[in-house]
């Protein structure tokens, strides 16, 4: 029997395709230089960048502001252990600019736990890869199927 690799790498195009399909993702970035990763919504930008949503009165807007962060998204089926999985790096700057605000928030773009209007930083990607994790052979025919509701 032939060994079939669960693991895909997924091309640049894929990743930012794939990041177009979550609404939230997580960032990581420094916070007293300790790691720190924050659960945050987001979208993707025309121009390619990822636009984050965060409180206004967090810290992490400052802490992010003008430094390299990551930031992941994924979805991922425990089931059948297959889903996908993008890591994007880059550099990341509070949207300053008060008329691109103004757009983002009438979009529709909000933090995920709510809050006042909200602070937005755009992480600009220098750095996107990722992996799609495939269910084979005994591993997905073993699981029992979802009983219906």
């Amino acid at each position: 029997m032939e060994y079939e690799d669960p693991v895909e790498e997924l091309s640049e195009a894929e990743c930012r395709r794939l990041l177009g399909t979550v609404p939230v993702g997580r960032v990581v970035y420094t916070e007293h230089a300790l790691p720190a990763v924050l659960p945050v919504a987001f979208e993707v930008a025309q121009d390619g960048r990822l636009v984050l949503a965060l409180r206004a009165d967090s810290t992490t807007a400052r802490a992010l502001d003008g430094t390299v962060a990551a930031f992941q998204a994924d979805v991922l089926d425990p089931e059948t252990r297959s889903g996908w999985s993008v890591l994007v790096h880059g550099h990341a700057e509070v949207v300053r600019d008060h008329l691109a605000q103004d757009g983002l928030y009438d979009a529709g773009l909000r933090p995920w736990v709510g809050g006042p209007r909200p602070v937005y930083v755009a992480l600009t990607p220098e750095l996107v890869g990722g992996r799609r994790l495939r269910a084979v052979g005994a591993t997905a025919a073993a699981r029992p199927a979802p009983a219906d509701k």
